[in-house]
């Protein structure tokens, strides 16, 4: 009858009442008085009753089976990073609440570290703001991901725990109902078989039953335990075949007693701890009962060793527990060196550098060195907060002598930034160029800046520079090659302008030297070293004009719109600029010469003597119809100047 009938017995209950809470005491001693025998007894249940809450919660949610194969990390040891790096690893590989309390304790070890950073960063910004009302802010990306992550993991334990809980209830209505049909079934009335028969399906009922609340666990596994062994003990079975299964059930927990023998010489204590856990369980739920002659001296067996093993296990946390004495040893060494740093007085950057990097390496040496006893973890943690906090304002103090210098170096490097800025998009490649040269060598010649602002003040000012010079390298290769081209061009048709006579009909001719004029601005311009050509395409206008009945005006303003032009397109603001100061110089003479004959005309009209002067006079306005016309020419050039400065 090797079907695994269930009981419940002394080995895990004690005396049980028929349909209430089994009684989980393992003795019935009620002596008032404590004796050795007592706190013996005490001490077992006590290890029992810590194997019994862990099967209970691992049956409510077998996933959490698997915690106890993940390597608890001592996270207080890791840098931030490798805190984050770990908290990756769990949430993506593991099973939600098998990594619960490794989540709990990275959590708790990346707060404490992240809430120092924070703490260091709001001193060193008040240290070298202590004037100022901006809120301190600090943006850490690891932050960040450390939050989606934890996050991650809530929701998922959210999820895990609905679809759950929505299970527990109705599995365990349905474990109280099978307890309820298994104590119907001692009924001298019915057919043996049928009732062998529905026993059977009872027992694969609730096999298949799924879990249930821990709080509920033993009561209700305590319960069903009763009543099979109430049916087993008292139903008329035949007297071999039950002896049989006794023998067999008998063996089985004889093998388990065998196995937590040898796992008490095992090196790996809490593997082997956890080993014992799932012996339990298989002895509780999968073994059924013994004969009544052996069940007591069985159980006593198992939980002695048991006994045993939970000794075993509390000398290895005793040894743990040294080791978090000599850890809260070196982290108060770690402290008194930091105190003592903050009292050494250096006056060079450089000395400083070395006292900072000797309190880097303290703190390194303090986060790797491993936990210390939980009573006094708090108050170490405070300790070596306040060390290094008094180091920085000890440090700080002679940082804020040099801050002033800082921050006019860094006045300077942003006007540098703002004047680099003005002039990257600049056309003028000619004049711009030395000037962006200059401020490089300016920028050069600066000292530091505050540290919060260097990278910061640079990438500006190497992202200006940058634009601007592949600006200046794409704009040279690029000319370089239309410029050879628009070159070859003009020389070309050069030669052909040279056979072009005009036919004698002004329009017409004078359409055909505009027209020429427009196919030579079409192909653009030409190296400077091959500006001569120019020059010798003026020529030919200059001849063919001349043969024109054009008046003076006329072909003065053709020649000077086809040299503005040329200035134009060379892009030499300098020397459109000289052109422009040059015309307004030749209004201003001419104005004057006007405004002399105008005096002249008068004077000579106010004589005696003016009708006889009358040839003079005329003379003089005529003169004065020239200059005008002259003003006007000059006036239209200027004119045609401003047009262009405008576009």
């Amino acid at each position: 009858m090797n079907d695994n009938l269930s009981q419940t017995s002394k080995e895990t209950d004690g005396n049980l009442a028929t349909d209430v809470q089994a009684n989980t005491e393992v003795t019935n001693n009620q002596a008032t008085e404590q004796t050795s025998e007592d706190t013996e007894i005490l001490e077992k249940q006590k290890a029992l009753n810590e194997i019994e809450a862990s099967n209970a919660e691992e049956h409510e949610d077998e996933t959490l089976k698997a915690r106890h194969e993940i390597p608890m990390l001592d996270y207080d040891t890791l840098s931030m990073e490798a805190i984050v790096d770990e908290l990756q690893k769990l949430v993506s590989n593991e099973k939600v609440m098998s990594i619960r309390e490794h989540v709990e304790e990275i959590k708790k070890a990346f707060l404490s570290k992240y809430n120092h950073f924070i703490e260091e960063k709001k001193e060193e910004f008040l240290a070298e703001n202590p004037d100022t009302t901006e809120e301190f802010q600090y943006h850490y990306p690891l932050k960040n991901k450390f939050d989606q992550l934890y996050n991650l993991y809530k929701d998922n334990k959210n999820t895990h725990f609905k679809s759950l809980q929505n299970n527990l209830k109705s599995n365990l209505e349905i474990r109280l109902a099978i307890v309820e049909e298994l104590k119907e079934l001692i009924n001298p009335n019915e057919n043996i078989k049928d009732t062998l028969k529905h026993f059977n399906e009872l027992r694969e009922r609730w096999k298949n039953a799924g879990p249930i609340p821990k709080d509920k666990y033993n009561h209700v596994w305590n319960n069903y335990h009763f009543h099979v062994e109430n049916f087993y003990d008292y139903l008329h079975l035949d007297r071999e075949a039950r002896d049989l299964d006794f023998k067999h059930n008998l063996e089985q927990k004889q093998k388990i007693i065998a196995r937590v023998e040898e796992l008490l010489h095992e090196e790996d204590v809490n593997k082997s701890f956890r080993e014992l856990q799932d012996l339990h369980r298989i002895w509780k739920e999968e073994i059924g009962p013994v004969s009544k002659e052996f069940r007591d001296e069985i159980w006593n067996q198992f939980s002695d060793l048991t006994k045993k093993m939970h000794d075993k296990r509390e000398v290895l946390f005793e040894k743990m527990r040294g080791t978090e004495l000599e850890n809260l040893q070196k982290k108060k060494d770690i402290i008194a060196q930091i105190e003592e740093l903050a009292t050494i007085k250096v006056n060079a950057h450089s000395q400083w550098l070395v006292q900072i990097e000797k309190v880097e390496a303290l703190r390194d040496t303090f986060f790797s060195t491993g936990k210390v006893p939980a009573d006094v973890n708090e108050e170490t943690w405070a300790a070596f907060k306040n060390a290094v906090r008094n180091f920085n304002a000890f440090k700080n103090s002679f940082y804020k002598d040099i801050k002033k210098e800082q921050n006019e170096n860094l006045n300077k490097k942003n006007a540098l930034v703002a004047k680099a800025n003005e002039l990257k998009d600049s056309e003028d490649f000619a004049g711009t160029t030395p000037i962006m040269k200059q401020i490089q060598e300016d920028w050069k010649k600066i000292g530091h800046v505050p540290r919060k602002y260097s990278d910061k003040v640079w990438a500006e000012f190497k992202e200006a520079c940058n634009h601007y010079f592949d600006r200046l390298k794409e704009q040279r290769n690029e000319h370089n090659a239309e410029e050879m081209e628009a070159f070859d061009k003009k020389k070309a048709y050069l030669e052909t302008i040279k056979e072009f006579q005009l036919v004698g009909d002004h329009k017409t001719d004078l359409d055909a030297i505009k027209q020429h004029i427009e196919n030579w601005k079409s192909f653009g311009k030409v190296p400077f070293t091959r500006r001569h050509i120019e020059g010798k395409f003026n020529k030919i206008l200059d001849a063919l004009f001349d043969k024109l009945s054009l008046s003076k005006k006329d072909s003065d303003m053709m020649r000077f719109a086809n040299k503005i032009e040329n200035l134009s397109e060379s892009h030499d603001s300098r020397k459109l600029e000289n052109e422009k100061i040059f015309i307004i110089r030749k209004i201003e003479e001419v104005q004057n010469e006007i405004f002399q004959l105008e005096n002249n005309i008068q004077f000579f009209a106010n004589t005696k003597n003016a009708k006889k002067e009358n040839s003079i006079v005329l003379e003089v306005r005529k003169n004065i119809a020239i200059h005008k016309e002259s003003l006007d020419t000059w006036k239209e050039k200027l004119k045609q100047l401003r047009n262009i400065n405008q576009e």
